[in-house]
C-alpha cells in the first residue's frame, strides 16, 4: 500500500517524492508534532476540486429565490440637509 501520511521531517526531505506520489497516486498528508497540518494535492485535483459545478447563470436560474420578485424601484426623495 502506497505511503500517503507524512511526518513534517520526511516532507521536507522527500519532497520530490512526496509531490510525485501527489501527482500520480492519491492526496498526501502531512503530520506536524503528531497531528494533521496539510493536505497536498495534484493541481488537477485542484482544479476539480475548486471549479463550480454550474455556471453562474444555472445557479442563478436554479436558486430557490429565482421566482421572487424584486423591487428595483429607487426612491426618488431629495437627501435631507445637513449643516456643516
Amino acid at each position: 500500500m502506497e505511503q500517503n501520511v507524512w511526518q513534517l521531517q520526511d516532507a521536507k526531505s522527500k519532497f520530490s517524492q512526496l509531490v510525485d506520489s501527489a501527482i500520480h497516486h492519491r492526496p498526501q498528508f502531512v503530520t506536524k508534532h503528531g497531528s494533521n497540518a496539510v493536505v497536498i494535492i495534484s493541481f488537477e485535483d485542484y482544479v476539480r476540486f475548486i471549479k463550480p459545478k454550474d455556471d453562474l447563470v444555472s445557479f442563478f436560474r436554479n436558486s430557490p429565490l429565482a421566482e421572487v420578485e424584486l423591487d428595483f424601484s429607487r426612491n426618488k426623495d431629495m437627501p435631507r440637509d445637513i449643516e456643516l
